[in-house]
């Protein structure tokens, strides 16, 4: 399985640009096609820790302890992974530690998979009911200016934040044999 080629795929340098510019220094993922890119140029940046989990909620401990050492990481998940990570939230609401996730989303326009779609839909109630504040980018000019606002909630109000990157901008996925 593959994602579609999406025409304006700029927007991936701008989002990691705008984690550069957040100080960024983690970037923790399960690994997912919607987010290689990203993926990619983080594990290429010698500034930066990438590290590849074995479930998402691994992730949120993580960055609470990259916090405790003073600094700043993101978790990449796609929205399956959210439901892994919905107990593991509950740490951010004990500690108030910048908390930034970045989630692509499955179950959405154009899905070929139903397993996905029971948690794509839910992903972003789910999230909400957990204290974490989502915004959902659609369309390339839109994923900068929501990445900085959920980066500055997050790194500068010790927030829960998640960026949803629906599939219209990753692009559709299709099976590939």
């Amino acid at each position: 399985m593959a994602p579609t080629r999406n025409p304006d795929s700029s927007w991936q340098r701008q989002l990691f640009d705008t984690l550069q510019s957040f100080a960024v220094r983690h970037v923790v993922y399960v690994p997912d096609a919607g987010h290689s890119t990203l993926i990619r140029l983080a594990a290429d940046d010698p500034q930066i820790e990438s590290i590849a989990l074995t479930s998402e909620e691994e992730g949120i401990g993580y960055l609470a302890g990259a916090w405790l050492g003073g600094e700043r990481g993101v978790l990449l998940m796609q929205s399956s992974g959210v439901g892994n990570c919905i107990n593991m939230l509950s740490l951010h609401s004990a500690m108030r530690f910048p908390l930034l996730m970045l989630v692509t989303l499955r179950g959405d326009w154009a899905e070929f998979n139903p397993w996905q779609n029971a948690m794509g839909q839910a992903a972003e109630d789910a999230m909400k009911l957990m204290g974490v504040r989502c915004w959902r980018a659609d369309r390339a000019a839109d994923v900068e200016p929501l990445a900085a606002g959920a980066a500055t909630m997050a790194y500068d109000g010790d927030g829960a934040c998640a960026l949803l990157l629906g599939q219209r901008l990753i692009g559709r996925k299709e099976w590939v044999e």
